[in-house]
């Protein structure tokens, strides 16, 4: 069995694959203050839970946004599970070409989603990925990443606007009762919702202008249901998508 890792700002995504199949497969909230002892704890309980026996873990890829708890995870994996994880990055094995200025610059997140999708659905491709920032991805036809964009996620805009306006609440992020609020939470999150599903419209419009009128939009993420519900542009959901890229990546490097 692999056990694949997703260490992100906001969220820890983790999934056991045996073969090909994802199986069990979990999304823990980011503590930066928890030690190795601690996730150790977390995870055995997972995976107790789960009927996976520790040692059945042969190998652990891990991509990780977050520099101080790769090592931590890395500890994990040596001292509870007897494995030295593979640390995905852009200049390992990927099944892709990395046009991007600086290869090095380019998260393990944003590689592993391109990896699996363009292995998946073949390209052209725009991924947009609803994490800690909502990023956009593009990758041509012969599987070159070009690079793309990132904006603020849509939870950073509903902090930012909690913590910086005396009046303004801090909202969950649903679809309110229509697009012109009635109330303050209402407006607030219909300017959230919607904002960024014109946003998600509008930088789509501009990547199909340079990568062609086929590209297919694949959408991963938390929020990528709820903002997929709202518009046409998104044409596949796939939320687990950077586990798939790290078990793809994991077995064109072993």
């Amino acid at each position: 069995m692999l056990l694949c890792i997703d260490i992100g700002n906001t969220n820890i995504m983790l999934g056991v694959y045996e073969d090909e199949a994802l199986g069990p497969h979990w999304r823990l909230a980011t503590d930066h203050e928890r030690m190795p002892d601690e996730y150790a704890m977390q995870l055995l309980s997972l995976l107790s839970y789960a009927g996976v026996r520790p040692e059945a873990i042969q190998g652990v890829a891990i991509a990780s946004g977050v520099p101080v708890l790769t090592s931590r995870w890395r500890e994990v994996c040596q001292r509870y599970l007897n494995c030295e994880p593979l640390i995905v990055g852009a200049r390992m094995e990927t099944g892709l070409t990395i046009l991007y200025d600086n290869p090095d610059a380019v998260g393990a997140d944003r590689v592993v989603d391109a990896a699996a999708a363009y292995h998946r659905y073949g390209g052209p491709l725009c991924i947009v990925d609803f994490g800690t920032a909502t990023t956009f991805e593009a990758i041509t036809a012969a599987g070159e990443y070009l690079g793309g964009a990132i904006a603020p996620g849509i939870g950073i805009a509903a902090d930012a606007l909690a913590q910086r306006a005396a009046k303004l609440p801090k909202v969950d992020i649903v679809r309110p009762p229509s697009v012109i609020g009635r109330n303050t939470v209402h407006s607030m999150q219909s300017g959230l919702l919607f904002g960024y599903v014109g946003l998600v419209e509008g930088m789509v419009a501009r990547f199909k202008a340079e990568l062609g009128p086929q590209t297919k939009v694949i959408a991963t993420g938390g929020l990528a249901p709820l903002i997929a519900s709202e518009t046409e542009v998104i044409d596949i959901i796939a939320p687990w998508l950077t586990l798939d890229g790290l078990y793809l990546i994991y077995n064109l490097n072993k």
